[in-house]
C-alpha cells in the first residue's frame, strides 16, 4: 500500500509539475488577458435633422436593415404648407419682375427716342441762331453801308441834284432793311426761347432717367427677394427630405428608442444599428504584459459565451496612450504622495473569421503570440 501510494504521489508531482510548467510556458509566449470585448466601428445612432410628430416607423429591434432602406417618417405637412406659400410668393414676384423688366424696356426705349430727338432740336435750333446771327450781322454791315447812302442821297435831294424819286427808293431800301433785321430779331429771340424749351425737355428726359435707376433697383430689390425665398424653398426642400430616416450603412437594428407619434426633437436617437459584420476585439493590456507585443502578431480569442469555440486574430494597432490618460478625473500628485499602478493599454485586433454568433460587447479572453 505504501508504495502504490508513493507511486501517485510522484504520479500527482509530475503532473502538476507538467500543468505549472505549461501554464508559465504558455504565458511567457503569449500575452494573456481577460479584460478583452467584441467591439464595432460602424454602432450608430441615427436621428433626424428636423423636430417632428413620428409618422410612421418600419423596423424592430433585430430586424435586418439595407443601405438606403427607409426606416422611420416624420410627418411632413407643415413643411409642405410652408412651402407651397414659399413658392407662390416666388411666383407673384417673379410676374411682378417681368412687368417691371417691360416697363423699364420700353421707358429706356422711349427716353431714349425722346433724348436723341431733343439733343437733335437743340443741335438744330444751335444752328438756325448761328445762321440768323450771321445773316443779322450781314444786314447790319448793308444797313450802315445804305444809312451812309441815304444821307449822301439826302444831300444831293436837297442840293436838288437827283430827283425825290431816287432819294424815296433808297430811303424805302433802307426802311425794308431795318424792318428785317427787326423781323430776324425777333425770329432770334423766338429761337433762343425755343432752345431753352428743348433744354428744359432735355433735362426732363435726363431726370426720368434717375427715375430709371430707381425702377432697376426695384428689379434688383425683387431679384434678391426671389433669391432669398428660392433659398428659403430649398431649405423646406431638405427638411421635407430629412423627414425620412434611411439606413446608412447594411445592418442589424440594436435599438429602438422611440414608438410612432413621439414628438421629437432634431437630433433626437430614434434608432441604433450596427454592421455585424464589422466586429474586432480591444483588449486592455498590462504595461506588464506588452513585452514582445507588435502589430501584426497573431491571436488566439475565445468569447465567453462559447467557450469550446476559438477564433483567430491579428494585432491590427496599439494605441499610444494608456486608459488612464483619458480620465475626467487626473490623478493629483502634485503633495508628493503617490501610489504607482499598473497601467493599460488598449489593444485592437482584428478578427480573422468572424460569424454570426458574435456580438458586439461580449466579453473574450485573448493570448497574443509575443515575438
Amino acid at each position: 500500500m505504501k508504495k502504490i501510494g508513493s507511486i501517485l504521489l510522484i504520479m500527482l508531482i509530475l503532473i502538476f509539475s507538467y500543468i505549472a510548467y505549461d501554464y508559465i510556458s504558455y504565458r511567457t509566449k503569449n500575452a494573456v488577458s481577460d479584460a478583452a470585448f467584441i467591439k464595432t466601428d460602424t454602432l450608430l445612432t441615427l436621428s433626424f435633422k428636423v423636430d417632428g410628430k413620428v409618422a410612421d416607423m418600419f423596423k424592430k429591434e433585430g430586424d435586418r436593415v439595407k443601405k438606403g432602406e427607409l426606416l422611420a417618417l416624420i410627418e411632413d405637412k407643415d413643411y409642405r404648407v410652408a412651402l407651397e406659400r414659399v413658392e407662390k410668393e416666388i411666383e407673384s414676384l417673379k410676374k411682378k419682375k417681368e412687368a417691371l423688366e417691360l416697363k423699364i424696356e420700353r421707358t429706356k426705349r422711349e427716353l431714349d427716342i425722346s433724348e436723341k430727338l431733343a439733343k437733335n432740336k437743340i443741335e438744330y435750333i444751335h444752328t438756325k441762331i448761328e445762321a440768323y446771327n450771321l445773316k443779322i450781322s450781314a444786314d447790319r454791315q448793308n444797313l450802315n453801308k445804305l444809312q451812309k447812302d441815304e444821307k449822301r442821297y439826302k444831300n444831293l435831294f436837297e442840293q436838288k441834284l437827283i430827283s425825290q424819286n431816287d432819294y424815296e427808293k433808297i430811303k424805302t431800301k433802307l426802311d425794308s432793311l431795318k424792318d428785317l433785321i427787326e423781323a430776324q430779331k425777333k425770329e432770334l429771340n423766338s429761337l433762343y426761347v425755343e432752345l431753352e424749351s428743348a433744354k428744359k425737355e432735355a433735362k426732363l428726359v435726363a431726370v426720368q432717367k434717375r427715375l430709371l435707376l430707381e425702377l432697376q433697383k426695384d428689379k434688383e430689390s425683387l431679384k434678391n427677394k426671389i433669391e432669398a425665398l428660392k433659398k428659403r424653398a430649398k431649405e423646406l426642400n431638405n427638411k421635407i427630405q430629412y423627414c425620412k430616416l434611411y439606413s446608412p450603412v447594411d445592418a442589424v437594428v440594436a435599438k429602438k428608442f422611440i414608438n410612432i407619434s413621439s414628438v421629437i426633437e432634431s437630433g433626437y436617437p430614434v434608432y441604433s444599428v450596427v454592421n455585424p459584420k464589422d466586429l474586432h476585439v480591444e483588449v486592455l493590456l498590462s504595461e506588464k504584459k506588452l513585452k514582445g507585443v507588435k502589430e501584426g502578431n497573431s491571436v488566439k480569442i475565445k468569447v465567453d459565451a462559447y467557450p469550446n469555440k476559438e477564433f483567430k486574430g491579428v494585432v491590427q494597432k496599439i494605441l499610444p496612450a494608456s486608459a488612464a490618460t483619458f480620465s475626467l478625473v487626473p490623478r493629483d500628485i502634485a503633495s508628493g504622495e503617490f501610489t504607482k499602478l499598473d497601467q493599460r493599454f488598449t489593444i485592437r485586433i482584428k478578427i480573422l473569421n468572424p460569424t454570426e454568433d458574435l456580438r458586439v460587447g461580449m466579453g473574450a479572453t485573448v493570448a497574443i503570440s509575443r515575438q
